[in-house]
């Protein structure tokens, strides 16, 4: 179901006009714009980090090892999804693996700066829905088998917010694939510069889930055997005034390729079943549970 924005009615139309106040959603760019007060320029994100990640994801071992990690995870727990929705999609690199777990799921995903959209829509060649979208503020009730949130809640202040949106946002049975950074102890200039709110705490993410209607099912952590690596990295260049993040992802093929196949062991793991305790992030699979309500 469709909802609007302004009056909080829900609907079923194929047109976005609200059938009780009549407001319609505009279009920007060609793209249905929910929150256009938000879409060039909010404190959530920094607006230039898309073009810098369209050309660093295909190079970089963590974009795509975590990509394989999250078609694992959406094959295992919600192969069966016939409508998902990735919010925030950002260049599009996650939908794309998204795609390949869903093939014949209606693919939908939500940017809340608009200047990611085009990325996004270049890679997925029409193969699905894209629009502007504040996370805080979801228009549409029961209407997602799944949805996805991959390094995103750490930039919004009101994570708890987004989640129970997302909870009502998912039809019965539904669930979330969520992705965060954890260890608030590695906290460095890093998250400062990609505008982080928070660095989860172990077990921080699944309460709040618990909190919004929704059951972790698994959870686990992720980079777990370049965790000392990163620590020292970032205990040492992020000092610099002029640290750059993206050079930690711009490596000689050789230790980009090292990496790649150590997170690809974990990912192993993880398909077996292991839930690794500590690591860079935290990944957490929660369905909606009986009786939640909007």
């Amino acid at each position: 179901m469709k909802r609007c924005l302004v009056c909080d009615a829900t609907y079923d139309a194929d047109i976005w006009q609200c059938p009780k106040c009549d407001t319609i959603v505009p279009l920007e760019d060609g793209f249905l714009t929910f929150a256009p007060a938000l879409a060039h320029d909010n404190d959530g994100f920094a607006s230039s980090s898309h073009e810098q990640l369209q050309a660093l994801q295909h190079g970089s071992f963590w974009f795509r090892a975590r990509n394989r990690l999250i078609a694992d995870l959406v094959r295992r727990h919600f192969s069966n999804s016939q409508r998902a929705l990735e919010v925030g999609c950002g260049t599009g690199f996650v939908l794309t693996a998204l795609r390949e777990a869903l093939p014949h799921a209606l693919l939908c995903g939500s940017e809340i700066y608009l200047n990611g959209l085009p990325y996004a829509s270049e890679r997925l060649k029409g193969a699905g829905q894209l629009f502007q979208m504040d996370a805080r503020d979801i228009p549409f009730r029961e209407e997602f088998d799944l949805l996805c949130a991959f390094d995103v809640l750490e930039h919004i202040d009101e994570d708890q917010l987004v989640l129970r949106q997302m909870a009502q946002a998912l039809r019965a049975g539904g669930g979330v694939l969520l992705a965060v950074p954890q260890h608030p102890g590695l906290w460095s200039r890093n998250d400062d510069l990609a505008f982080h709110k928070r660095r989860y705490r172990r077990g921080e993410l699944e309460q709040k889930c618990a909190a919004a209607g929704l059951e972790v099912i698994f959870s686990t952590s992720f980079v777990t055997s370049l965790l000392p690596v990163f620590a020292l990295q970032r205990a040492t260049r992020s000092r610099s005034k002029d640290h750059d993040p993206a050079r930690e992802l711009q490596l000689p093929w050789f230790v980009d390729r090292s990496f790649e196949m150590l997170l690809d062991g974990e990912r192993q793991l993880i398909r077996l079943g292991a839930r690794l305790p500590a690591g860079g992030s935290r990944f957490v699979v929660a369905r909606k549970t009986a009786g939640a309500q909007p």
